[in-house]
């Protein structure tokens, strides 16, 4: 059974539901792809290839999918239409598999390094402190001590925000007033942790994108401070990505991915928006794991990131 045995029916549930407008959006368009057609032909395959980019999936990964059932129709001789959404499912959970690290068991960290030290990055009011509060949660219910740190010291909802997600979680939260320099913060946080013997550290950062000069040099002053304290760290760099923005993301994972080494993702808010095909066209397109998706407001509704059970839920009892 290996990790997939934690996935519970309640996480099942939770997963199918927040993909559910995706779901919806994308066979009622594969549906009309494949209208009053026995076969899958040149049109279905230009109409289906209009459905991926419609679904935010992207063009190159739209490109690379339907490359792939071209492949897979030429060597079956013929493929019907009832058959198609099967062969998607197939081909989009290969292109996952082959672009991604492999899946992680639940909320953990190698106990091998202690503090485990994740920085967060990503543009303000795609979820990114909402996030961290989840995470938080999630590793102290795992048995994990945790520090988060509020180094986005230019807004003060920011940090007003985030110690209140530490107040829910009962994690300590170490800030400093507005304006501070964020790689002191993040140097604070770090030798309190250490100090404490904690397993976990969550470094919130600003999310400005208007300077990537600016911004790559703070996240790497940042970087460089942290490993005064902890050489190795950080271990993680997690950038978070609004998955209702479609496009943007795509956008805002390019300008990240050059102003600092991003090592994973989170993808958030795919519960509102029937464009969660961009979790497999960032996935395709920037070679970094997703290793987290939101869907939903509750403690429990961040999940980590399975393809499998992504793809399944996506195409389950319409394939």
């Amino acid at each position: 059974m290996g990790f997939f045995s934690f996935f519970s029916k309640e996480k099942k549930e939770t997963l199918d539901k927040g993909l559910s407008k995706t779901k919806e959006s994308v066979f009622s368009k594969i549906a009309r792809a494949v209208a009053g057609k026995s076969k899958v032909d040149d049109e279905v395959l230009d109409n289906l290839e209009e459905v991926l980019i419609t679904s935010d999936v992207g063009v190159e990964t739209t490109l690379n999918i339907i490359k792939r059932i071209e492949k897979r129709a030429a060597a079956d001789k013929y493929v019907n239409t009832q058959e198609l959404n099967l062969i998607l499912r197939d081909e989009i959970a290969a292109l996952l598999t082959e672009n991604n690290s492999n899946d992680v068991a639940d909320f953990d960290v190698p106990i091998t390094r202690k503090p485990y030290v994740i920085m967060v990055v990503g543009v303000n009011g795609v979820g990114k402190t909402t996030t961290i509060g989840k995470l938080a949660y999630q590793f102290k219910k795992a048995g994990k001590s945790v520090y988060l740190g509020a180094a986005d010291t230019f807004r003060a909802a920011a940090v007003e925000q985030l110690m209140i997600w530490g107040e829910r979680v009962g994690v300590p939260v170490v800030k400093q007033k507005m304006g501070a320099d964020p790689a002191s913060v993040a140097y604070d946080t770090l030798s309190s942790a250490v100090a404490n013997n904690a397993d976990v550290v969550i470094i919130d950062t600003a999310g400005r994108l208007h300077n990537k000069v600016g911004l790559m040099n703070e996240l790497t002053k940042i970087k460089n401070v942290m490993k005064k304290v902890v050489p190795n760290a950080p271990d993680e760099v997690l950038l978070v990505l609004d998955g209702s923005t479609g496009q943007n993301a795509f956008e805002q994972a390019k300008q990240f991915t050059l102003a600092t080494e991003v090592t994973a993702m989170a993808i958030t808010k795919l519960d509102g928006t029937a464009k969660g095909g961009v979790v497999i066209g960032i996935s395709d397109q920037f070679k970094i794991p997703v290793k987290y998706i939101g869907l939903g407001e509750g403690m429990e509704d961040l999940q980590v990131f399975r393809k499998n059970e992504f793809v399944d839920s996506l195409f389950g009892e319409n394939a």
